[in-house]
């Protein structure tokens, strides 16, 4: 899970635990690319996209053009759900999307299709 607000992170790792999944978490894109690049176990990644420094587009240009990480999930996890977002996340390189607040059954049938 890469967010850089921490209560995020808190929140829905705490979830994610208790329904069994095994979560790394990085506050920053770059961190969570690092994560991804170290760690070849790692089967999805929850991005944030909207993030200082670098924003979950470019941090999905970044994963889909390095070839080591290329081919892991990637969901777009953003509070922005206007019309046509959905859209720009998947065109970005996004295997999914998911608006917040999150709905976590939703996500859970997403990240089981990953699993």
């Amino acid at each position: 899970m890469i967010d850089d607000d921490s209560r995020n992170i808190f929140a829905l790792s705490a979830v994610l635990k208790a329904k069994g999944f095994l979560v790394l978490s990085s506050s920053s894109a770059y961190e969570g690319i690092q994560h991804l690049q170290n760690n070849q176990g790692i089967k999805v990644v929850l991005l944030d996209m909207m993030m200082p420094d670098m924003d979950g587009y470019e941090a999905l240009r970044v994963i889909r053009t390095d070839e080591k990480i290329a081919e892991v999930p990637v969901i777009a996890v953003t509070a922005q759900a206007m019309l046509g977002d959905r859209e720009k996340c998947l065109e970005a390189g996004a295997n999914d999307y998911v608006s917040k607040p999150i709905d976590v059954d939703y996500l859970l049938e997403i990240l089981n299709r990953y699993n």
